[in-house]
Formats: structure tokens, C-alpha cells, sequence
């Protein structure tokens, strides 16, 4: 099952971390001209080193997920072929409203939004805050800071996503990363026929 995650790399580190004991699991970081993200996780050990493929796009990281999904999906078939894998990871960076993953790529969709962007994000729509299958509104410890309402962002993303579930976070501190996981297993069962 590949588990595609919208926008952030402490969520990738927190899910392996998370999953990694019960499950087998490989991670697929996209960056435009590095593999700054991918080098986070070798070096947080969220998985190791060769569960891990940075992919270079060499342009919008959206547009490996999307349009041309090729390098990402070669990543994940050499991820395959090299384990006996649960799940592969797949994050993509960047917050564009645009982008979603191509459900030729992802069986399950994260989307990941900012608190710090202020709460007329969830409201502004964009697939990945409607199609998503979790959208994640993490940094909730700045809304006072940037003088965004978590009560208007979680009105605004049920108008937006109906009955799509919506979890609010701190990842980097790990509130919320339960509920998450919770998600994605949830999932995973449901689509492997898991007990």
C-alpha cells in the first residue's frame, strides 16, 4: 500500500517511527535539486538508509506527483523489489493548494496544511484539501501568533471536505501523530483486509 504525505518530512519521520516496529515500510522524499529531506530521515534513523530514496525532480516537486509520476513510481516498484513491504511512503514538499497525488500512485492521501499560512487556508480549497483522504492541520501551537482561529480552520475544512476526516497537530511534538496513525492503519487494514 503506498501512503502518499502531502508536505512534511516530520510527519514522514513521526509515521516511521510510529509504524516501523509492526510494519514493513520504505519512504520516497521528493525535492527539486537536493536530497535535503531524504538526508533527514538517515539521519533522524526513521528507516534504515536503504528504505530511504530521495527523488531529484529537478523541477516542481507537484508535478512528479501528478502529472509524471515515473520517478516516483520506479522508486517505489525498486522499493518493492528489494523488500517484502507493508507500505511505501511517498512525500512531496511545498504548499500548493493545486496539488494532490495522483491516485495512480497513492492508495491513501495525507495533505498537510500550516497553521502559520492563517485559517483562510482550509477555505480556499485546492485538491488536496478536498480530495485528501486525512488532511492534517498541524502547527496549532501558532494560531495565536499568526492570529489564526482553529475553530474557523476546523468549520471551514468540514464545509470543504464534508465527511472527509480532518486531524489538527503538532507533529513536531507528537500531538496528534496518534490520531494520524490511527488513520493510516486503519486504512492499510481496510485495504489489505487486516484484521
Amino acid at each position: 500500500m503506498t501512503i502518499e504525505i502531502g508536505s512534511k518530512t516530520a510527519l514522514m519521520l513521526a509515521l516511521c517511527e510510529a509504524l516501523r516496529d509492526t510494519y514493513s515500510l520504505a519512504a520516497v522524499t521528493n525535492d527539486i535539486f537536493t536530497k535535503e529531506d531524504g538526508e533527514f530521515l538517515v539521519a533522524h534513523h526513521a528507516l534504515p538508509e536503504a528504505r530511504i530514496r530521495a527523488v531529484e525532480t529537478g523541477g516542481c516537486p507537484h508535478a512528479a506527483i501528478r502529472e509524471d509520476i515515473s520517478a516516483n513510481l520506479q522508486a517505489c516498484e525498486d522499493m518493492s523489489s528489494q523488500f517484502a513491504l507493508d507500505m511505501v511512503l511517498v512525500e512531496s514538499g511545498g504548499d500548493n493548494l493545486a496539488a494532490n497525488f495522483s491516485r495512480e500512485l497513492a492508495d491513501y492521501i495525507v495533505y498537510v496544511i500550516d497553521v502559520a499560512g492563517g485559517d483562510k487556508v482550509p477555505r480556499k480549497g485546492g485538491p488536496g484539501i478536498t480530495q485528501a483522504d486525512l488532511l492534517v492541520i498541524n502547527k496549532t501551537d501558532l494560531a495565536p501568533h499568526v492570529g489564526a482561529s482553529l475553530d474557523v480552520m476546523a468549520r471551514d475544512a468540514k464545509a470543504m471536505r464534508g465527511r472527509g476526516a480532518t486531524v489538527f497537530a503538532q507533529v513536531n511534538a507528537r500531538d496528534g501523530v496518534p490520531a494520524i496513525v490511527d488513520h493510516v492503519v486503519a486504512a492499510f487494514k481496510a485495504a489489505t483486509a487486516t484484521p
